[in-house]
């Protein structure tokens, strides 16, 4: 899969694009197979929610399992974000985040590369976070907010904050996200399972609690050029991978092998 000229000015424009039907029912089937068997799983890289108990990110998925190194480099994730980025990426991260009915919790307001900057040293904002869809995310089941354009802006003010939820985020103050929505609103990203979610490091977002009995997955993985890779090693390979070399696609039928 290969972006037109116009989706391609679209996210330097937005910061974002969504993309419907990337992926078959088949497909997101298998993905929820195997999401099961790494959420069953006895790890610290499964990080569960501060009151319900219940999985809310299982991360360094790449890592765990060959499935999800394939749906990693899937070419409908691959081929977008080398043309975007160019063709020397490496895998930074890979998670599951869960929404689960009724108790999924809040994703602060928050850039990806406030993280990636201030834990690991990237230097510069150039990784691209690629979603897709494992459930149909609708208005009610904390779909993401984006502030269109927010990447502009540069590097917004954030702090780290260890106390609203068990994941420590570098969130963006409300003063910040008040100017910013003003200026260019909010959007939410919406669209039936399968659908392929693309945005860039420095673009401001969140997502509410889920108050609906409606689940709400999406797969996430982050790439990153080789030549703009980590300097600081305090987090462990399951939050930012540690293998540097580029990595090659996987067959265009590898998630129904």
């Amino acid at each position: 899969m290969r972006l037109n000229e116009t989706q391609l000015k679209e996210i330097e424009e937005l910061g974002y694009i969504i993309l419907p039907n990337c992926f078959s029912k088949k497909e997101v089937n298998k993905i929820r197979e195997e999401m099961k068997t790494v959420f069953d799983e006895k790890t610290e890289a499964n990080i569960i929610e501060k009151s319900s108990g219940v999985v809310r990110t299982a991360m360094g998925l790449h890592l765990r399992s060959s499935f999800f190194s394939d749906l990693t480099r899937h070419p409908n994730f691959f081929e977008p974000a080398c043309q975007i980025r160019g063709n020397s990426l490496y895998i930074q991260q890979t998670k599951i985040n869960v929404k689960a009915a009724f108790t999924g919790e809040v994703w602060q307001w928050h850039y990806d590369f406030a993280t990636h900057s201030g834990e690991d040293g990237v230097p510069k904002p150039l990784a691209l976070n690629l979603h897709v869809f494992i459930d149909d995310v609708t208005e009610f089941n904390g779909p993401l907010f984006f502030i269109p354009k927010s990447h502009k802006y540069g590097s917004a003010p954030s702090k780290l904050d260890t106390i609203t939820t068990n994941y420590p985020l570098w969130v963006v103050n409300q003063q910040t996200v008040r100017d910013l929505v003003k200026e260019n609103g909010i959007v939410s990203a919406r669209g039936r399972a399968g659908t392929a979610l693309i945005f860039v490091d420095n673009l401001v977002h969140g997502s509410a609690q889920n108050m609906s009995p409606m689940d709400r997955a999406i797969f996430s993985a982050i790439l990153n050029p080789c030549d703009n890779a980590q300097t600081k090693f305090a987090r462990p390979d399951y939050k930012h991978g540690r293998n540097f070399k580029p990595i090659k696609p996987s067959s265009v039928n590898s998630l129904l092998n």
